[in-house]
């Protein structure tokens, strides 16, 4: 993954949402060019890049899945959790009047709905703080806030880190949040103008600036299979929600990458458990959507519920 040049070092960058496994798709993207320095572990799976600190800044992508995640538990690095959890949707850019798949639909149902669910109650089990300090993550119906379409003006076409850090601050002024520690920002491009590398190189990808915490979400039916079309014969839209819920999770338990709990390879509770065959349709208070497994310390595994 050539991410060096795209993001700066000054915003830390959370665990990708890795393509899904070769058997899925087309083949094992460990073809490369990679970075210097960049160590490839070959597992029987697609391989996990591993990338080295540059300038203060670790990037990495996801862990082994299925049989090869390591059977270690995440552990807490003295960060924040979200308690209480709040998500605003952005569709970003004017290109969002061309929603072939519906996706807006899509998001918008699967965050009214994922709040309360014993899906998102696994991220309830990791704390924050320490001794007589401890705060659990939070699982509250309607996380979802008052969407914002953003689309006065026409996005990049290829929207690089800064360019959607930079949007979720917008929104966090538009929403008035950026004081709220337990908002995340859900940054979601349109079809045909996702940041580079998406569908061959990640799905998505959750930071960080300042104190907000953000998703960079692509137009996900715009990858295909590669991101979760069909996978596990969900549909051709079960990438929307699986991807989106992954880093949703991932947000919760480790808002800023990576203080809060990761594993000792840097893979957080979403990581652990993607692309396996325990992703299937779940009900979210009553209706079923595509999600992944999350990672439980609880049963030392991968679980739907908790």
């Amino acid at each position: 993954m050539r991410l060096f040049d795209r993001f700066p070092a000054a915003l830390a960058l959370g665990a990708l949402m890795a393509v899904a496994p070769m058997s899925q798709v087309f083949a094992d993207d460990d073809k490369g060019p990679w970075p210097a320095g960049t160590r490839n572990i070959e597992s029987g799976q697609p391989s996990v890049q591993i990338f080295p600190t540059i300038e203060g800044s670790r990037l990495h992508s996801a862990a082994p899945t299925g049989a090869a995640a390591a059977v270690s538990n995440l552990t807490y690095h003295g960060g924040k959790v979200e308690t209480a959890p709040v998500v605003y949707l952005v569709f970003w850019g004017s290109q969002w009047s061309n929603d072939p798949s519906f996706e807006a639909v899509v998001l918008q149902n699967f965050f009214n709905h994922v709040g309360g669910s014993s899906w998102a109650n696994i991220n309830t089990q990791y704390t924050q703080g320490t001794g007589q300090n401890i705060v659990h993550a939070g699982n509250l119906p309607g996380m979802l806030k008052p969407v914002w379409w953003d689309t006065a003006a026409a996005a990049p076409t290829h929207p690089t880190q800064s360019q959607l850090a930079a949007e979720a601050v917008k929104a966090a002024a538009h929403f008035g949040s950026a004081s709220n520690v337990n908002a995340q920002y859900v940054i979601a491009t349109a079809h045909g103008n996702s940041s580079s590398g998406f569908g061959t190189q990640y799905c998505a990808w959750h930071s960080s600036t300042g104190n907000i915490a953000y998703t960079n979400l692509p137009y996900m039916t715009d990858a295909g299979s590669s991101c979760g079309a069909n996978f596990n014969g969900l549909g051709a839209t079960a990438g929307i929600t699986i991807v989106a819920g992954h880093e949703f999770a991932e947000t919760v338990t480790d808002p800023f990458p990576s203080s809060g709990w990761v594993d000792s390879k840097g893979a957080e509770i979403g990581d652990k458990c993607s692309w396996t065959s325990g992703t299937k349709n779940v009900s979210l208070n009553g209706v079923p959507f595509p999600v992944q497994p999350l990672w439980s310390n609880a049963v030392s595994g991968c679980a739907i519920s908790y």
